[in-house]
């Protein structure tokens, strides 16, 4: 299979450049002139992608090379991409930065180079003006694989500063593909993780988005931006398919012996390889029926974490946790992602059917996955107001961010992995709970900090630890089979 689908990365020297309001508006320019616009974004974010969503009306999607390892850049960008018209891809920091001590691993640089698409720069020309060619150069020559294709100079500040930085970067051969004025924000509020998700906001991320696209469509080349993402070569490798990732996924490994004695600085938990079981088919039986929690207070999640289920034989059912009272009817499984519960600490506690509802489930010994604010909201509190209480925790909010890459190991088995298993994740959050693992824990950090974090009791896996199951599709497939057996 050839994917031959013209494609861009958009990119800027680092954070706070503008390069989401130019991709965004960028993405809802094109889609405005009938363009089926496939969106991406660079790293392990789950906000941007719901402001490239509404641009589009398409599923944003996470291209993660350090989650997923760079050989599943390619085939998930291809999958995204399928039947577009064109796929533009919102890089993350700066050009080439990426996972800390790993090189260019997962860097938009990296991401660039494995999809062979040309990259825009978006520069932040607000104080500077010949300089701006020094700049260019430089990121220019840094990495020669790397296809700088255009520039797009934001904060703009007059006519005659536009001259000055045009003549500047007339000297480095690199085309200025639009000019975005100093002009009033794009009103997109942030918080203590970021932007607040599309979901919190409703009509006001619509405007947002519409006024990212009035900016972009006035003051850049799109017929020129267009003209090089056909610039991009083919990419010849398949895309990634649920179904055929099930089955090709490599089989979970055997059991620790004893996985909840395991202490934090055990060697035999963070170190080595594991025997492996045969693997068996994915299971064709009846559907059984997962909760995956959605709504304002829980927007973080992976797409294809839903398409991994479904193609192991899984009823996905949304539900939200501010308005519904109960889990879905005939609930089987319930997976619980991230977001912002202590937004809606006050209206999680007030929901107390729900609560209930969760707590006879975990209770029952049904297979429950939570990361992160599905972890706060298993708690016993979060900030002293009463959550699920399926785990003897308490949550609270701290001052201090908690941000990075894991390398990560399965130390106690459990309904979502065996003991054993490695997998990538991240981790990102302010708060806080205590204790922060059970007898049980549910990840090994490998690497410096070697701890052990997380919850596993009865069929609930709990944990900060952000993973992406097409890194593993097998954990999808164990789930949905612990659905059954439960």
């Amino acid at each position: 299979m050839v994917t031959s689908v013209p494609r861009l990365v958009i990119a800027a020297p680092s954070s706070g450049s503008g390069k989401t309001t130019v991709a965004t508006g960028l993405m809802a320019a094109l889609t405005a002139r009938g363009l089926a616009v496939s969106p991406h974004k660079v790293g392990p974010d789950y906000i941007d992608p719901g402001y490239h969503a509404l641009a589009t009306g398409r599923v944003g999607r996470n291209l993660d090379a350090y989650l997923c390892g760079p050989e599943l850049v390619e085939p998930l960008f291809a999958h995204g991409a399928r039947g577009c018209d064109i796929a533009v891809v919102e890089g993350v920091m700066g050009l080439y930065d990426g996972a800390a001590g790993e090189g260019e691993l997962a860097s938009t640089a990296q991401v660039a180079k494995l999809l062979r698409a040309p990259v825009v720069l978006v520069v932040d020309a607000s104080s500077q003006s010949r300089s701006v060619a020094a700049l260019v150069h430089g990121f220019v020559s840094f990495d020669p694989e790397v296809r700088i294709g255009g520039v797009i100079l934001n904060k703009v500040g007059s006519d005659r500063h536009e001259a000055l930085l045009r003549e500047a970067l007339d000297s480095v051969g690199v085309p200025v593909l639009g000019v975005l004025r100093r002009a009033a924000p794009v009103e997109t509020p942030s918080r203590h993780l970021g932007l607040v998700p599309v979901a919190e906001r409703g009509a006001l991320a619509v405007e947002a988005v519409a006024a990212m696209a009035a900016q972009v469509a006035g003051g850049c080349d799109l017929a020129a931006l267009v003209a090089l993402a056909r610039s991009a070569g083919p990419l010849a490798g398949a895309g990634w398919d649920a179904g055929e990732a099930l089955v090709s996924s490599p089989p979970p490994p055997l059991p620790l012996p004893s996985p909840g004695a395991l202490p934090p600085d055990s060697r035999s938990a963070l170190d080595g390889p594991r025997p492996q079981a045969p693997d068996g088919l994915v299971d064709a039986g009846r559907p059984v029926r997962v909760a995956v929690a959605g709504g304002a207070a829980f927007t973080f999640s992976y797409s294809e974490h839903a398409e991994l289920l479904t193609a192991a034989g899984a009823e996905v059912v949304v539900f939200d946790p501010l308005r519904d009272e109960e889990l879905p009817e005939g609930t089987a499984g319930l997976v619980v992602g991230g977001g912002f519960p202590e937004v809606y600490a006050s209206e999680l506690s007030a929901n107390e059917g729900l609560r209930k509802s969760v707590a006879e489930l975990a209770l029952s010994g049904a297979p429950v996955a939570a990361e992160c604010a599905g972890l706060l909201y298993l708690c016993r509190d979060l900030d002293g107001l009463p959550m699920c209480g399926v785990l003897d925790a308490s949550a609270r909010m701290s001052e201090r961010l908690t941000l990075g890459y894991r390398d990560a190991v399965a130390v106690s088995d459990s309904a979502l992995a065996g003991a054993g298993t490695r997998m990538r994740g991240h981790e990102f959050h302010r708060t806080v709970v205590e204790p922060g693992a059970g007898s049980a824990p549910a990840w090994g950090m490998r690497g410096p900090e070697r701890r052990v974090e997380g919850f596993v009791e009865r069929g609930v896996h709990a944990s900060y630890l952000h993973t992406h199951w097409a890194s593993e599709p097998g954990v999808a497939r164990r789930f949905v089979e612990r659905c059954r057996t439960s």
